[in-house]
Protein backbone atom coordinates (compact mmCIF):
# COMPACT_ATOMS: atom_id res chain seq x y z
CA UNK A 1 0.00 0.00 0.00
CA UNK A 2 1.01 3.35 -0.71
CA UNK A 3 -0.55 6.94 0.44
CA UNK A 4 1.08 10.40 0.18
CA UNK A 5 -0.81 13.42 1.23
CA UNK A 6 -1.46 16.90 0.39
CA UNK A 7 -0.05 19.89 2.52
CA UNK A 8 -1.62 20.17 6.29
CA UNK A 9 -3.54 23.63 4.74
CA UNK A 10 -5.52 20.77 3.70
CA UNK A 11 -6.17 17.80 5.61
CA UNK A 12 -6.16 14.48 4.15
CA UNK A 13 -6.62 11.06 5.26
CA UNK A 14 -4.83 7.83 4.13
CA UNK A 15 -6.47 5.52 1.56
CA UNK A 16 -7.04 2.34 2.93
CA UNK A 17 -6.67 0.42 -0.22
CA UNK A 18 -4.21 2.50 -2.87
CA UNK A 19 -2.77 0.17 -5.62
CA UNK A 20 -0.81 1.58 -8.60
CA UNK A 21 0.80 5.32 -8.42
CA UNK A 22 0.86 7.28 -5.36
CA UNK A 23 -2.94 8.22 -4.39
CA UNK A 24 -3.86 11.89 -2.84
CA UNK A 25 -6.92 11.48 -1.11
CA UNK A 26 -8.40 14.65 0.25
CA UNK A 27 -10.52 15.41 3.07
CA UNK A 28 -13.36 18.01 2.84
CA UNK A 29 -13.79 18.12 6.51
CA UNK A 30 -12.07 21.72 7.25
CA UNK A 31 -11.53 20.48 11.36
CA UNK A 32 -8.01 20.43 12.56
CA UNK A 33 -6.61 17.09 12.00
CA UNK A 34 -4.83 15.80 15.24
CA UNK A 35 -3.22 12.42 15.23
CA UNK A 36 -2.41 10.47 18.03
CA UNK A 37 -0.12 7.58 18.28
CA UNK A 38 -0.15 5.64 20.42
CA UNK A 39 -2.65 3.30 22.22
CA UNK A 40 -2.02 3.63 25.72
CA UNK A 41 -2.97 5.18 28.92
CA UNK A 42 -1.83 8.51 27.46
CA UNK A 43 -3.05 8.42 23.91
CA UNK A 44 -6.58 6.77 24.98
CA UNK A 45 -6.69 9.50 27.66
CA UNK A 46 -6.21 12.39 24.86
CA UNK A 47 -8.63 10.92 22.37
CA UNK A 48 -11.41 10.50 24.88
CA UNK A 49 -10.22 14.02 26.39
CA UNK A 50 -10.90 15.40 22.85
CA UNK A 51 -14.24 13.79 22.17
CA UNK A 52 -16.40 17.15 22.30
CA UNK A 53 -13.71 18.97 20.25
CA UNK A 54 -13.57 20.23 16.89
CA UNK A 55 -11.21 18.47 15.35
CA UNK A 56 -10.85 15.19 13.55
CA UNK A 57 -8.62 12.46 15.33
CA UNK A 58 -6.80 9.93 13.92
CA UNK A 59 -5.64 7.39 16.67
CA UNK A 60 -2.40 4.99 14.86
CA UNK A 61 -1.10 1.79 17.36
CA UNK A 62 1.01 -0.68 15.84
CA UNK A 63 -1.58 -3.39 17.79
CA UNK A 64 -5.42 -3.26 17.70
CA UNK A 65 -5.71 -3.37 21.50
CA UNK A 66 -5.35 -1.56 24.67
CA UNK A 67 -3.43 -3.17 27.42
CA UNK A 68 -3.74 -2.60 31.68
CA UNK A 69 -0.11 -2.91 31.87
CA UNK A 70 -0.22 -2.81 35.74
CA UNK A 71 -1.72 -6.81 35.72
CA UNK A 72 0.29 -8.01 32.83
CA UNK A 73 2.71 -8.92 35.65
CA UNK A 74 -0.47 -11.80 36.16
CA UNK A 75 -0.51 -12.67 32.43
CA UNK A 76 3.00 -13.55 32.45
CA UNK A 77 2.74 -15.94 36.05
CA UNK A 78 -0.48 -17.43 34.47
CA UNK A 79 -2.79 -15.92 36.62
CA UNK A 80 -4.93 -14.01 34.45
CA UNK A 81 -5.77 -14.36 30.35
CA UNK A 82 -4.27 -11.66 28.05
CA UNK A 83 -8.18 -10.86 27.46
CA UNK A 84 -8.56 -10.50 30.86
CA UNK A 85 -6.18 -7.04 30.82
CA UNK A 86 -6.73 -6.09 26.78
CA UNK A 87 -9.86 -4.44 25.13
CA UNK A 88 -9.98 -3.34 21.56
CA UNK A 89 -9.23 0.38 20.80
CA UNK A 90 -12.20 0.57 18.32
CA UNK A 91 -14.23 -1.09 20.75
CA UNK A 92 -13.16 1.47 23.37
CA UNK A 93 -13.73 4.73 20.95
CA UNK A 94 -16.39 3.18 19.10
CA UNK A 95 -19.06 5.94 20.19
CA UNK A 96 -16.79 8.53 19.66
CA UNK A 97 -17.23 9.78 16.04
CA UNK A 98 -14.50 12.16 15.48
CA UNK A 99 -12.12 9.64 15.85
CA UNK A 100 -10.30 7.33 13.51
CA UNK A 101 -8.23 4.35 14.53
CA UNK A 102 -5.62 2.75 12.11
CA UNK A 103 -3.21 -0.19 12.90
CA UNK A 104 0.19 0.14 11.48
CA UNK A 105 3.98 1.01 12.93
CA UNK A 106 4.78 4.97 12.99
CA UNK A 107 8.49 4.92 11.94
CA UNK A 108 9.37 8.60 11.16
CA UNK A 109 8.37 12.07 12.20
CA UNK A 110 8.94 15.35 10.18
CA UNK A 111 7.78 18.40 12.56
CA UNK A 112 8.91 20.31 10.27
CA UNK A 113 6.35 19.19 7.33
CA UNK A 114 3.83 17.84 9.58
CA UNK A 115 3.80 14.39 8.34
CA UNK A 116 4.51 10.97 9.76
CA UNK A 117 5.53 7.80 8.11
CA UNK A 118 4.23 4.55 8.46
CA UNK A 119 4.90 1.19 7.57
CA UNK A 120 8.47 1.71 6.41
CA UNK A 121 7.04 4.31 4.05
CA UNK A 122 4.32 2.93 2.60
CA UNK A 123 1.77 5.04 3.92
CA UNK A 124 2.12 9.22 4.99
CA UNK A 125 -0.11 10.63 7.27
CA UNK A 126 -0.28 14.78 8.25
CA UNK A 127 -1.18 16.51 11.24
CA UNK A 128 -2.48 19.76 12.29
CA UNK A 129 -1.39 18.47 15.84
CA UNK A 130 0.64 15.54 17.15
CA UNK A 131 0.67 13.67 20.23
CA UNK A 132 2.95 11.32 21.04
CA UNK A 133 2.54 8.58 23.13
CA UNK A 134 4.26 5.70 22.35
CA UNK A 135 5.58 4.79 26.11
CA UNK A 136 8.65 3.13 26.51
CA UNK A 137 10.09 -0.12 26.52
CA UNK A 138 13.16 -2.05 28.76
CA UNK A 139 16.47 -0.50 29.60
CA UNK A 140 19.12 -2.73 29.80
CA UNK A 141 21.96 -0.04 30.59
CA UNK A 142 23.89 -0.48 27.39
CA UNK A 143 23.93 -4.48 27.60
CA UNK A 144 20.86 -5.36 25.15
CA UNK A 145 22.29 -8.56 24.39
CA UNK A 146 21.04 -9.21 27.63
CA UNK A 147 16.85 -9.41 26.29
CA UNK A 148 17.72 -12.77 24.91
CA UNK A 149 17.94 -13.78 28.03
CA UNK A 150 16.26 -11.77 30.54
CA UNK A 151 12.78 -10.38 28.98
CA UNK A 152 11.28 -7.86 30.12
CA UNK A 153 7.35 -7.11 30.68
CA UNK A 154 5.86 -4.18 28.58
CA UNK A 155 3.47 -5.73 26.28
CA UNK A 156 0.95 -8.73 25.89
CA UNK A 157 3.59 -10.29 23.70
CA UNK A 158 6.16 -10.01 26.47
CA UNK A 159 4.12 -11.29 29.21
CA UNK A 160 2.83 -14.20 26.86
CA UNK A 161 6.95 -15.09 26.59
CA UNK A 162 7.57 -14.43 30.19
CA UNK A 163 4.34 -16.91 31.23
CA UNK A 164 6.10 -19.64 28.74
CA UNK A 165 9.30 -19.08 30.21
CA UNK A 166 8.00 -19.26 33.63
CA UNK A 167 6.25 -22.87 32.94
CA UNK A 168 8.93 -24.04 30.81
CA UNK A 169 11.27 -23.80 33.93
CA UNK A 170 9.00 -26.49 35.54
CA UNK A 171 8.46 -28.86 32.54
CA UNK A 172 12.20 -28.74 32.09
CA UNK A 173 13.05 -29.90 36.06
CA UNK A 174 10.03 -32.53 35.80
CA UNK A 175 12.25 -34.12 32.98
CA UNK A 176 16.03 -33.42 34.48
CA UNK A 177 17.50 -35.94 36.23
CA UNK A 178 20.24 -33.72 37.69
CA UNK A 179 19.97 -32.10 41.00
CA UNK A 180 22.36 -29.15 40.06
CA UNK A 181 20.42 -28.58 37.11
CA UNK A 182 16.89 -28.82 38.53
CA UNK A 183 17.97 -26.42 41.39
CA UNK A 184 18.86 -23.73 38.67
CA UNK A 185 15.92 -24.36 36.35
CA UNK A 186 13.66 -23.75 39.75
CA UNK A 187 15.50 -20.44 40.52
CA UNK A 188 13.64 -17.50 39.21
CA UNK A 189 16.05 -14.26 39.30
CA UNK A 190 14.10 -11.12 38.97
CA UNK A 191 16.39 -7.95 37.94
CA UNK A 192 14.42 -4.20 39.28
CA UNK A 193 13.19 -3.93 42.67
CA UNK A 194 10.31 -1.26 41.44
CA UNK A 195 6.61 -2.26 41.19
CA UNK A 196 6.73 -4.77 38.80
CA UNK A 197 10.01 -6.36 39.87
CA UNK A 198 8.54 -7.26 43.57
CA UNK A 199 4.87 -8.36 42.22
CA UNK A 200 6.38 -10.53 40.17
CA UNK A 201 8.58 -11.79 43.02
CA UNK A 202 5.76 -12.11 44.99
CA UNK A 203 3.62 -14.06 42.84
CA UNK A 204 5.68 -16.44 41.85
CA UNK A 205 6.49 -18.51 44.94
CA UNK A 206 2.62 -18.78 45.76
CA UNK A 207 1.38 -19.55 42.26
CA UNK A 208 4.92 -22.43 42.25
CA UNK A 209 3.91 -24.09 45.91
CA UNK A 210 0.48 -23.77 45.97
CA UNK A 211 -1.04 -23.32 42.22
CA UNK A 212 1.18 -26.30 41.20
CA UNK A 213 2.16 -28.39 44.39
CA UNK A 214 0.29 -31.64 42.98
CA UNK A 215 0.83 -31.08 39.57
CA UNK A 216 4.40 -32.77 39.05
CA UNK A 217 5.77 -36.20 39.96
CA UNK A 218 9.45 -36.04 39.46
CA UNK A 219 10.08 -31.94 40.51
CA UNK A 220 8.83 -30.56 43.96
CA UNK A 221 7.88 -27.03 42.81
CA UNK A 222 8.21 -26.38 46.66
CA UNK A 223 11.34 -25.96 46.00
CA UNK A 224 11.18 -23.12 43.59
CA UNK A 225 13.63 -20.50 44.84
CA UNK A 226 12.92 -16.39 43.87
CA UNK A 227 16.27 -14.23 44.11
CA UNK A 228 15.38 -10.50 43.64
CA UNK A 229 18.54 -7.63 42.48
CA UNK A 230 18.00 -4.18 43.28
CA UNK A 231 21.32 -1.50 42.50
CA UNK A 232 19.79 0.78 44.78
CA UNK A 233 19.40 0.97 48.24
CA UNK A 234 16.28 0.14 49.17
CA UNK A 235 13.71 -1.60 47.11
CA UNK A 236 10.13 -0.03 45.82
CA UNK A 237 12.67 3.72 46.13
CA UNK A 238 9.53 5.96 45.58
CA UNK A 239 7.54 4.43 48.80
CA UNK A 240 8.31 5.85 51.78
CA UNK A 241 11.17 4.34 53.65
CA UNK A 242 9.07 2.47 56.39
CA UNK A 243 6.52 0.90 53.69
CA UNK A 244 9.97 -0.14 51.41
CA UNK A 245 11.43 -1.88 54.72
CA UNK A 246 7.57 -3.99 54.95
CA UNK A 247 7.47 -4.81 51.15
CA UNK A 248 11.13 -5.95 51.99
CA UNK A 249 10.01 -8.42 54.91
CA UNK A 250 7.15 -9.45 53.40
CA UNK A 251 8.87 -10.67 50.63
CA UNK A 252 10.88 -12.50 52.78
CA UNK A 253 8.13 -14.21 54.46
CA UNK A 254 7.28 -15.79 51.59
CA UNK A 255 10.56 -17.11 50.81
CA UNK A 256 11.74 -14.80 48.20
CA UNK A 257 15.40 -13.33 48.55
CA UNK A 258 15.88 -9.81 48.18
CA UNK A 259 19.43 -8.58 47.52
CA UNK A 260 19.91 -4.62 47.60
CA UNK A 261 23.04 -2.59 46.02
CA UNK A 262 23.91 -5.79 43.96
CA UNK A 263 24.53 -4.46 40.63
CA UNK A 264 24.01 -7.08 37.74
CA UNK A 265 27.39 -7.43 35.87
CA UNK A 266 26.22 -10.59 33.38
CA UNK A 267 23.25 -11.88 31.93
CA UNK A 268 23.23 -15.29 30.32
CA UNK A 269 21.28 -18.49 29.49
CA UNK A 270 22.85 -19.75 32.24
CA UNK A 271 22.81 -17.57 35.31
CA UNK A 272 23.43 -14.19 36.63
CA UNK A 273 26.86 -12.28 37.70
CA UNK A 274 27.11 -10.21 40.13
CA UNK A 275 30.39 -8.79 40.17
CA UNK A 276 32.31 -12.11 40.81
CA UNK A 277 29.17 -13.77 42.26
CA UNK A 278 27.67 -16.15 40.45
CA UNK A 279 23.56 -16.95 40.90
CA UNK A 280 22.55 -20.19 38.73
CA UNK A 281 19.67 -19.37 37.54
CA UNK A 282 17.85 -20.76 33.95
CA UNK A 283 14.69 -18.29 34.07
CA UNK A 284 15.57 -14.41 34.01
CA UNK A 285 13.02 -11.40 34.65
CA UNK A 286 14.56 -8.06 33.85
CA UNK A 287 11.95 -5.00 35.37
CA UNK A 288 15.05 -2.48 35.85
CA UNK A 289 14.90 0.23 33.80
CA UNK A 290 13.12 1.66 30.75
CA UNK A 291 13.85 3.73 27.91
CA UNK A 292 11.44 5.45 25.94
CA UNK A 293 10.49 4.67 21.96
CA UNK A 294 13.05 5.82 19.57
CA UNK A 295 10.46 8.07 17.70
CA UNK A 296 11.02 10.95 20.50
CA UNK A 297 14.48 11.04 19.43
CA UNK A 298 13.50 12.26 15.67
CA UNK A 299 11.80 15.40 17.99
CA UNK A 300 14.50 16.88 19.46
CA UNK A 301 15.98 17.16 23.14
CA UNK A 302 16.23 14.16 25.16
CA UNK A 303 17.18 13.02 28.61
CA UNK A 304 19.32 10.15 29.24
CA UNK A 305 16.21 7.34 28.83
CA UNK A 306 15.32 8.72 25.42
CA UNK A 307 12.65 10.73 26.64
CA UNK A 308 11.54 13.92 25.05
CA UNK A 309 11.84 17.02 27.16
CA UNK A 310 8.72 18.74 27.43
CA UNK A 311 7.35 22.22 28.18
CA UNK A 312 4.46 22.78 30.81
CA UNK A 313 1.56 22.28 28.21
CA UNK A 314 3.30 18.84 27.15
CA UNK A 315 4.75 20.19 23.94
CA UNK A 316 7.89 20.67 22.45
CA UNK A 317 9.53 23.82 22.87
CA UNK A 318 10.79 23.49 19.09
CA UNK A 319 7.58 22.74 17.68
CA UNK A 320 4.26 24.01 20.04
CA UNK A 321 2.09 21.58 17.61
CA UNK A 322 3.76 18.49 18.72
CA UNK A 323 3.14 17.19 22.13
CA UNK A 324 4.61 13.89 23.85
CA UNK A 325 2.93 12.05 26.81
CA UNK A 326 2.99 9.38 29.11
CA UNK A 327 6.58 7.28 29.38
CA UNK A 328 7.68 9.16 26.05
CA UNK A 329 7.94 12.47 27.91
CA UNK A 330 10.12 13.60 30.70
CA UNK A 331 7.73 15.76 32.33
CA UNK A 332 7.95 17.53 35.48
CA UNK A 333 5.09 19.45 37.72
CA UNK A 334 5.09 22.92 38.20
CA UNK A 335 7.69 22.44 41.37
CA UNK A 336 10.18 20.92 38.98
CA UNK A 337 9.68 17.34 40.19
CA UNK A 338 10.14 14.35 37.89
CA UNK A 339 6.72 12.65 37.29
CA UNK A 340 7.01 8.92 37.85
CA UNK A 341 6.39 6.57 34.59
CA UNK A 342 2.79 5.34 36.10
CA UNK A 343 -0.56 4.83 34.31
CA UNK A 344 -1.99 8.15 36.22
CA UNK A 345 0.65 10.01 35.04
CA UNK A 346 0.63 8.94 31.51
CA UNK A 347 -3.39 9.50 31.73
CA UNK A 348 -2.84 13.23 33.27
CA UNK A 349 -0.13 14.24 30.85
CA UNK A 350 -2.42 13.09 28.13
CA UNK A 351 -5.52 15.07 29.11
CA UNK A 352 -3.07 18.24 29.28
CA UNK A 353 -2.48 17.78 26.01
CA UNK A 354 -5.45 17.52 25.01
CA UNK A 355 -7.05 20.86 27.19
CA UNK A 356 -4.14 22.34 25.46
CA UNK A 357 -5.67 21.57 21.49
CA UNK A 358 -9.17 23.05 23.12
CA UNK A 359 -7.44 26.29 24.54
CA UNK A 360 -5.39 27.26 21.21
CA UNK A 361 -8.69 26.31 19.42
CA UNK A 362 -10.48 28.79 21.57
CA UNK A 363 -8.04 31.80 21.44
CA UNK A 364 -7.35 30.82 25.60
CA UNK A 365 -4.06 30.42 27.30
CA UNK A 366 -2.99 26.71 27.18
CA UNK A 367 -2.79 24.93 30.76
CA UNK A 368 -0.14 24.10 33.03
CA UNK A 369 0.63 20.10 33.72
CA UNK A 370 -0.07 19.94 37.44
CA UNK A 371 0.69 16.10 38.46
CA UNK A 372 -1.96 14.78 40.94
CA UNK A 373 -0.69 11.46 42.97
CA UNK A 374 -3.19 9.93 44.07
CA UNK A 375 -1.80 7.56 45.65
CA UNK A 376 1.39 4.57 45.25
CA UNK A 377 0.10 0.80 45.57
CA UNK A 378 1.81 -2.25 45.37
CA UNK A 379 0.96 -5.72 45.86
CA UNK A 380 3.36 -8.63 47.51
CA UNK A 381 1.22 -11.29 47.65
CA UNK A 382 -1.64 -12.74 49.21
CA UNK A 383 -2.96 -10.33 51.83
CA UNK A 384 0.26 -8.47 51.36
CA UNK A 385 -0.02 -5.15 50.17
CA UNK A 386 1.86 -1.51 50.80
CA UNK A 387 -0.16 1.66 49.91
CA UNK A 388 0.54 5.50 50.42
CA UNK A 389 -2.71 7.47 49.68
CA UNK A 390 -1.23 11.17 50.62
CA UNK A 391 -0.60 11.63 54.15
CA UNK A 392 -2.07 7.33 55.06
CA UNK A 393 0.31 4.62 54.68
CA UNK A 394 -1.57 1.36 54.80
CA UNK A 395 0.03 -2.17 54.96
CA UNK A 396 -1.24 -5.54 55.44
CA UNK A 397 -4.44 -6.92 54.80
CA UNK A 398 -6.43 -3.38 54.14
CA UNK A 399 -4.10 -2.33 51.54
CA UNK A 400 -4.12 -5.93 49.64
CA UNK A 401 -8.06 -4.75 49.69
CA UNK A 402 -7.87 -1.42 48.40
CA UNK A 403 -4.97 -2.63 45.97
CA UNK A 404 -7.53 -5.38 44.02
CA UNK A 405 -10.53 -2.36 44.60
CA UNK A 406 -8.23 0.08 43.00
CA UNK A 407 -7.14 -2.38 39.67
CA UNK A 408 -10.94 -3.70 39.08
CA UNK A 409 -12.11 -0.24 39.03
CA UNK A 410 -9.59 1.24 36.85
CA UNK A 411 -10.10 -1.25 34.40
CA UNK A 412 -11.63 -0.77 30.88
CA UNK A 413 -14.62 -2.82 30.48
CA UNK A 414 -17.18 -4.52 32.50
CA UNK A 415 -16.23 -7.71 31.05
CA UNK A 416 -12.67 -7.59 31.76
CA UNK A 417 -14.01 -6.33 35.34
CA UNK A 418 -15.67 -9.37 36.01
CA UNK A 419 -13.83 -11.56 34.62
CA UNK A 420 -10.71 -10.28 36.41
CA UNK A 421 -13.01 -10.41 39.59
CA UNK A 422 -13.95 -14.58 39.20
CA UNK A 423 -10.47 -14.68 38.31
CA UNK A 424 -9.55 -13.28 41.56
CA UNK A 425 -12.39 -15.14 43.22
CA UNK A 426 -11.24 -18.62 42.22
CA UNK A 427 -7.65 -18.78 43.02
CA UNK A 428 -8.69 -17.29 46.30
CA UNK A 429 -10.14 -19.80 47.14
CA UNK A 430 -8.87 -22.30 45.75
CA UNK A 431 -5.29 -21.39 45.45
CA UNK A 432 -5.67 -22.82 41.59
CA UNK A 433 -4.85 -20.48 38.40
CA UNK A 434 -6.27 -21.67 35.41
CA UNK A 435 -4.85 -20.31 32.62
CA UNK A 436 -0.96 -22.28 32.91
CA UNK A 437 -0.80 -22.49 29.24
CA UNK A 438 2.43 -22.81 27.35
CA UNK A 439 2.24 -21.54 23.38
CA UNK A 440 5.01 -21.13 20.92
CA UNK A 441 6.80 -17.88 21.28
CA UNK A 442 7.97 -15.71 18.39
CA UNK A 443 10.85 -13.73 18.18
CA UNK A 444 13.48 -12.86 20.29
CA UNK A 445 12.96 -16.16 22.09
CA UNK A 446 15.29 -19.47 20.91
CA UNK A 447 14.17 -21.06 24.45
CA UNK A 448 12.82 -24.71 24.04
CA UNK A 449 12.09 -27.70 26.33
CA UNK A 450 15.03 -29.45 24.29
CA UNK A 451 17.53 -26.58 24.66
CA UNK A 452 16.59 -26.49 28.67
CA UNK A 453 17.09 -30.11 29.31
CA UNK A 454 19.98 -31.25 26.53
CA UNK A 455 20.65 -35.27 25.70
CA UNK A 456 18.97 -36.54 28.58
CA UNK A 457 17.29 -39.74 28.69
CA UNK A 458 14.77 -40.13 31.09
CA UNK A 459 14.27 -43.14 33.03
CA UNK A 460 11.03 -43.56 34.98
CA UNK A 461 11.25 -43.23 38.76
CA UNK A 462 10.29 -46.28 39.73
CA UNK A 463 12.43 -48.87 37.33
CA UNK A 464 15.82 -49.15 36.24
CA UNK A 465 17.07 -46.92 33.16
CA UNK A 466 16.73 -48.35 29.77
CA UNK A 467 18.71 -48.63 26.98
CA UNK A 468 20.19 -44.67 26.32
CA UNK A 469 19.77 -44.66 22.63
CA UNK A 470 16.61 -44.95 21.16
CA UNK A 471 16.17 -47.67 19.13
CA UNK A 472 14.25 -45.54 16.07
CA UNK A 473 13.50 -41.94 15.27
CA UNK A 474 9.36 -43.11 16.41
CA UNK A 475 10.80 -44.78 19.66
CA UNK A 476 12.45 -41.57 20.59
CA UNK A 477 9.56 -39.45 19.84
CA UNK A 478 7.02 -41.72 21.81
Amino acid sequence: MSATVTPVSTPVVPSPVATGAPETVASADPRPHVVIVGGGFGGMSAARALADAPVRITLVDRTNHHVFQPLLYQVATAVLNPSDISVPIRWVLRHQKNVTVLMGQVDRIDPATRTLGMDGGTTTLSFDYLILATGARHAYFGHPEWERDAPGLKSLEDAIEMRRRFLLAFEAAERSTDDAERDALLTFVIVGGGPTGVELAGIIPDVAKQSMREDFRRVDPARTKVVLIEGGPRILPTFPEALSARAREDLARLGVTVRTGAVVTAVDDEGVSIGDERIPARTVFWGAGNQASPLARQLGETDRAGRAKVQPDQSLAAWPNVFVVGDAAASTSRDGSPVPAVAPAANQTGEVAARSIVADLAGRPRPTFQYVNKGDLAVIGRHRAIAAIRNVKLTGTIAWIVWLFVHILYLVGFRNRLSVLVQWAFAYFTHQRGVRLITHGEGMSARSLESLVPHRHLADARTAPAAATPASPVAAAS
